[in-house]
């Protein structure tokens, strides 16, 4: 295990070398041009001249790379324009927001997607598999921009059940409890695609586990339906590992609308902000901490898949 985690740390240090070479050029290459995004058109020369200078925008495009991957090494992703303070001191409390909302997300994706792929495994053709692979599949296919829309149409405008927006009340502060409510209508948006992912992909592993000569064996062993039902379930947790990775990592960089609509000051709205105001630093380390955080977040669940599945870690 601890060779295939080396190795997978290794192949991790040219993917985000390659990372930073596309989020760099990508930004740098937009049209437009950020000092007049930022000052105007009618500014003067001289101030021009100094904010293209802060900017490093003189200097030659790898120049420019070569200062700017040297100083985020270090931990210097540089100063937002717009806000004129550090850009990790703006991604700090931004990503704390974002890892919220996506944790809850994650949890109704988990538990919502087990149970509605486990609905009806051991009957494909029956009517609660027919109904579990309904609403999987309506999920999957509503846009998450229409959805948001909708949560905040009826439950917050029309039934006022919850917020619209935010992180809390503005005049009484609120506390846990009121975080609490405001992060479910945003957390529903959020999650509504990967449950239906998550429901149909495991679905699909467990049945096909319970209709093997695994669960016949267990069956002819004499054990319990339930003790069957663990086994099979353990037998196609990788399959649960993989898609829910996959759909965490999607929730880490995909929340951007949802941040967006509810107000949520989280990483996904500060880089709409940043790229509204043509604010490269801030976009470029954005960016890049979000490529980070999914790259890592695919190195934990390749490290659990190995710990769960013993062909893997044979094959070591």
């Amino acid at each position: 295990m601890r060779r295939y985690l080396l190795r997978r740390l290794l192949l991790a240090v040219p993917t985000l070398l390659g990372v930073t070479v596309v989020v760099f050029a990508a930004v740098a290459l937009v049209p437009g041009d950020p000092v007049t995004a930022f000052l105007g058109p009618g500014a003067p020369a001289e101030a021009r001249e100094r904010l293209a200078e802060r900017l490093g925008l003189g200097e030659p495009l790898p120049v420019r790379y070569g200062h700017w991957l040297w100083h985020a090494l270090h931990g210097d992703l540089g100063v937002s324009v717009s806000a004129q303070r550090p850009v990790a001191d703006l991604l700090g409390p931004a990503l704390g927001q974002t890892l919220l909302l996506a944790g809850a997300a994650f949890l109704l994706v988990i538990t919502g997607g087990t149970l509605l792929g486990a609905l009806g495994a051991g009957r494909p053709e029956g009517r609660r598999a027919r109904a579990g692979r309904a609403v999987s599949t309506l999920a999957v296919s509503a846009p998450q921009y229409s959805v948001a829309l909708l949560l905040i149409a009826v439950f917050a405008v029309a039934l006022r059940w919850f917020p619209a927006g935010g992180t809390r009340d503005l005049f009484t502060g609120g506390g846990t409890a009121d975080q609490l409510h405001h992060l479910v209508l945003p957390a529903v948006a959020a999650a509504l695609v990967p449950l239906g992912l998550t429901a149909r992909v495991f679905g699909a592993a467990l049945s096909s586990v319970l209709h093997s000569d695994l669960a016949d064996g267990l069956r002819a062993r004499g054990l319990r339906r339930a003790a069957v039902l663990r086994h099979c379930v353990h037998n196609a947790s990788p399959a649960l590992l993989t898609i829910g990775g996959l759909q965490l990592a999607y929730l880490l960089e995909g929340v951007v609308f949802v941040e967006t609509l509810f107000a949520w000051p989280g990483v996904g709205r500060l880089l709409y902000d940043a790229l509204t105001a043509r604010d490269l630093p801030l976009v470029q380390g954005g960016v890049l901490l979000v490529a980070v955080a999914f790259v890592g977040v695919n190195i934990v669940v390749d490290t659990a898949h190995a710990l769960v599945d013993p062909r893997l870690r044979g094959a070591l």
